[in-house]
Formats: structure tokens, sequence, C-alpha cells
């Protein structure tokens, strides 16, 4: 049977357009629908906005460290119009660079929802396209929690980049790096913030010495987390948004027009005709296999529509996997063993491998922890009393390092590399072998006892 597309992908996010582009190369024709604006939830509402917003939080700090080391005060403040423009004019430029690199790919892009009619075939607009192989690469989208009465006042996380002022007050509803972070970020630019969680530690699924000392450091920088025992309660009122808070005690706090609800996310499968064309959901999420097949012979999955790993590199290199697999001649998988990630929070977290606890689940005494917390040297002059934690976690028996966690200034930039030592089975006794570079804090990882 001919199609119109060898292969047609439905989302131009990060794992869309790795697939689309990949495809191509190996002479694949390759049509991709898109909705909104091209490089999905990282470019235009994630990684890259938050992170130049991350950035611009640090100054305030830096002004004021600067003392220590002899340079004079200075009084400067935050333009909160400049900087959200600026910010939106980058995300607008590497929409530009997508675009480019589509069109140089030779993949036909086609604007609108795409919808299924049957496993073959697609709905965009009043457009109908057919296909040989079908991607879906979609994406999720913030959700917020129905159980908290008034939450419809509250904004997600996508907002935030688009908001007209800066908010004085901010209550941020969530623990996880979502939350953590912009709690972190908008601390750092001048507002008060208070952020709501359900545990006793904020970021559930990283390793608890991470968790404690993030949240540590957060708490030393003026924000206030509080453990709620109940839902808050929302309402909206001539003088803000009224947030009643139940923790160790009942309290109050007015936030100015804002209020954040970061608690998770989900796949966006809404409107896409899935039982059009017999794809399996499996507890929200697109069923895959190892090679992202779902349960339709001809239609493929990756990225965080699939909710495995939801992180921007992972959706590349599932992508990337798919087109070398079933257009390239190069077949392969996606390992989701030993992923690094990190937390853009103040102070900033990262980590690669297993936590302890996940650890010592699967071995119980086997595990060995060596662990560092110390004042950097940056600090021994700033007068702040910042930690950093560097932390490894190590199976005794074989010597193999299962873990390596970090908390502290260029914590992403410190496990990237050591996530390619873990990723190869580095032992102790190589860490241990290796000269540290003097005086850094990433010595450490190489010179624990």
């Amino acid at each position: 049977m001919s199609y119109d597309y060898d292969l047609f992908v439905i989302g131009a996010g990060s794992g869309g357009i790795a697939a689309a582009r990949r495809a191509a190369e190996y002479g694949t024709k390759v049509g991709v629908a898109e909705v909104s604006n091209l490089g999905g939830t990282c470019v235009n509402r994630g990684c890259i906005p938050k992170k130049l917003m991350v950035y611009a939080s640090h100054f305030p700090a830096l002004y004021e460290d600067a003392q220590g080391y002899g340079w004079s005060a200075v009084e400067s403040s935050l333009d909160w119009q400049k900087m959200i423009t600026t910010v939106n004019q980058e995300v607008e430029r590497l929409n530009g660079v997508y675009q480019r690199m589509l069109d140089k790919a030779g993949v036909d892009l086609i604007q609108g929802y795409a919808k299924f009619l049957d496993p073959h075939t697609l709905e965009i607009g009043e457009r109908k396209v057919t296909a040989d192989k079908v991607l879906i690469a979609v994406g999720g989208h913030p959700v917020k929690p129905e159980e908290i009465p008034g939450i419809e006042h509250a904004i997600v996380s996508d907002d935030m980049f688009h908001l007209k002022e800066q908010p004085k007050q901010i209550v941020i509803i969530g623990g996880g790096y979502i939350g953590v972070e912009f709690a972190c970020i908008m601390q750092g630019l001048g507002s008060q913030v208070t952020q709501l969680i359900r545990n006793d530690l904020i970021l559930r699924g990283f390793d608890d010495d991470l968790r404690s000392g993030v949240q540590e450091g957060m708490k030393q920088h003026g924000i206030r987390i509080i453990n709620l025992t109940e839902p808050p309660v929302i309402e909206k009122t001539p003088q803000g948004l009224k947030v009643t808070i139940k923790g160790d005690s009942e309290e109050t706090v007015v936030a100015d027009a804002v209020s954040l609800a970061a608690t998770g996310r989900k796949p966006s499968l809404e409107k896409l005709g899935l039982e059009n064309a017999d794809v399996e959901i499996s507890e929200g999420a697109i069923a895959t296999d190892e090679y992202s097949r779902t349960s339709q012979e001809n239609i493929f999955a990756v990225g965080d529509c699939t909710d495995r790993i939801n992180l921007t590199p992972v959706a590349i290199n599932e992508g990337r996997a798919f087109a070398d697999t079933q257009f390239g001649g190069k077949s392969r998988t996606m390992s989701y063993e030993n992923v690094p990630s990190a937390v853009f929070s103040t102070p900033e977290a990262a980590s690669v491998g297993l936590t302890e606890a996940q650890a010592r689940e699967i071995l119980g005494d086997a595990v060995k922890i060596y662990r560092a917390r110390f004042r950097p040297m940056y600090h021994t002059l700033t007068g702040r009393e910042d930690k950093t934690i560097v932390k490894l976690v190590v199976d005794q028996k074989t010597d193999k390092v299962l873990g390596a966690h970090m908390v502290g200034d260029y914590a992403a930039e410190i496990i990237q590399g050591i996530a390619i030592a873990v990723k190869m089975g580095a032992t102790k006794k190589d860490f241990d072998a290796t000269i540290g570079i003097h005086p850094s804090t990433a010595e450490e990882f190489v010179t624990m006892r």
C-alpha cells in the first residue's frame, strides 16, 4: 500500500524532532504535526526559560558575596518585565532554530492537532494524511490537584514565564523538582516564598542526604517550607489569594495574585483518538515495549507521554534509538540505568545511579557509603554557612560505585562527568586512583575514605 509518509510524528518536542531528523537522514519521508511552538515543554515552558530565570535569580547573592572579597556594595533592582521579555525572546529564537533544522532535514511540518482515524490515517484540521509508521511524541502537561478547594485560582508552572508583574508573596504547592526550582528562583528574585509539602522532605525519589541538604539550604536562604497535615484551602479575596494552611498549626498566607500548583504532570493524550488505533494506555500513559512500540504494530511512542523517565535527553535518545532501529538498520534500545539528573535549586543538586535506600533494598548490609559534608572554599570569605554534600554509594562485594549524589554549586556539571564513570562500571578503587584537581569541590569524589 502507498502512504503519504514513511513516518509521521505527532508532536514537535525534543523527542519528536530528534526522531524526525534522524529518520530523515536515512532517506525516510517524514511529516510532523505540532499544534503549538516547536521544541515542546523543554524549549517553551521548561528547561530553557527556567534555567535562564535560575541564572537571573543568582545575581543578588553574587552582589552580596562580592563584598566579602573587597568589592563595594551594589544597589540594584530587578526589572521583571525586561527579564521576562528577554527570556521569551530567546524562546522565540530557538523556535526559529528548530524550524530551520526541520527545513534542512526535508521534514514537512503541519500545524494543528493530529487525531487518529485508524492506525495508518491521521486527521489534522481538515487535512488527512496516511503513514506507514506513526510516532507519538506529545509530551505531558501540568495538572492541578482536584482535592484542594479553590485550586482553580492557582496557576501552573507554564504560566510562570508570562507573569506581567513579579509577585511579592507567592505560595508554592508541591515538593517535587518543579516546585523546588521555582521556589528558589522566586526567592532569589526577591519574592517571599512559602512552599507547602505533604512529606517531611522535598524531592521524593532522590537520595535522602540530597533531599535534606537542599531543604536545609532553602530554609537558610529564607524560604518557608511547611509540612501539610491537610490539603490547603485557596480563596480569592480583594487583597489577593488567601491560602489557609494546616500543618503543625493553622495559619493563613495572602499571596498577591498568584499561587503556584506544582504537584505533577501527566501525559497529554487528549484529542489523539488513540481508541481509533487500538493503542493501549496503562496508568494514564502510552504503554510501549523496549523498542518504543505500542500495542499497535506500526505505532510507537517516546518521551513524557510514556511516563518512563521524563527528561529531555531521555526523550531525545528514545527518539533517535527508534529512528536508528526502524529506518537505519541499527537496532538498539534506550537504557534506563544510571540516567543522571539535576535539580536547579539553590543549592543545586544532581544525582546518578542508585540512592542509598534503593541500594540497601537490593544489597542490604553489603552497601558502603562514602560521604563528605563541608563548607566550600568560596564561602570562607562570604560569611555564608552554605554546605556542600558529596556522596558515593558502593557495593562492598564488587567495589562497584552504584550511585553518586551531590548538593552544592555546579552539582550538575560535576555529576555529568561522574555519570560517565558510573555508567562504565567504575569501582571505588578507580575513583581512588584518579588524581583530584585541587582546590575544587569535584576532587572530593576521588579523595573520600
